[in-house]
């Protein structure tokens, strides 16, 4: 992708998610109805790999990308993690999180304004960083940067987590909001160049028909 082409990629989706409604169903493109299976889901696959699920991984910090309005932070990470960072290119979804997250945004520490693609974790700091419907919005090559940069802000027995649309055959474009639908075989090439393995990797379950498949991946 040449630098036009990249600048083009980027700019079209920051505009598409200005123009969005900070709200559940704005995040969720429409289906705010899924969020309940989808987090669900998420602590399904996540709890066993925790202290408290018999796992390894602490349940001291975590971090949140592409958070959006904290919909993740709020009704998955924070029952789970003292306390919790979010990041997030669109400065209007951070400005809504502490109100959309209540009482327990005390707990959220950093709200990060900034792409993924220019985002660098705490080295050594996180016990889960999660990342999810958000990594189509990164090139290639950044995206394998950005996997890098996980691995080296993970604490101890630190996790990445990827939850993200699965294509069929071939990866898919979205002119609308600017991003990539992966294929499997994509995704586990770029996980596999980055260094980090993969540790367990699921389907979610009960999302309507019609919709992307969408995979659970935690990467060590």
């Amino acid at each position: 992708m040449s630098l036009d082409d990249e600048e083009k990629f980027y700019g079209d989706a920051k505009n598409y998610w200005e123009g969005i409604t900070p709200t559940v169903d704005g995040m969720l493109g429409g289906f705010a109805k899924i969020s309940p299976t989808d987090i669900n889901g998420s602590h399904a696959f996540l709890r066993p790999l925790l202290v408290i699920g018999g796992g390894k991984t602490e349940m001291t910090r975590a971090l949140d990308c592409g958070a959006g309005i904290g919909r993740i932070t709020k009704r998955l990470l924070l029952p789970i993690f003292k306390t919790v960072d979010m990041v997030e290119l669109n400065q209007k979804f951070l400005d809504e999180a502490r109100s959309f997250i209540g009482e327990e945004s005390s707990r959220v520490d950093n709200l990060f304004c900034s792409g993924l693609q220019n985002f660098t974790p705490e080295p050594g700091s996180y016990d889960v960083i999660w990342t999810q419907w958000v990594l189509g919005h990164l090139t290639d090559e950044h995206l394998l940067n950005f996997l890098k940069r996980c691995q080296l802000g993970l604490a101890k027995n630190g996790i990445v987590i990827l939850k993200e649309n699965i294509s069929g055959q071939e990866r898919e474009f979205d002119e609308l909001d600017s991003s990539y639908t992966r294929t499997r075989a994509e995704l586990d090439k770029v996980i596999s160049m980055s260094g980090l393995k993969i540790l367990k990797c699921e389907k979610q379950k009960g999302f309507p028909k019609g919709l992307y498949d969408v995979y659970m991946y935690a990467l060590q």
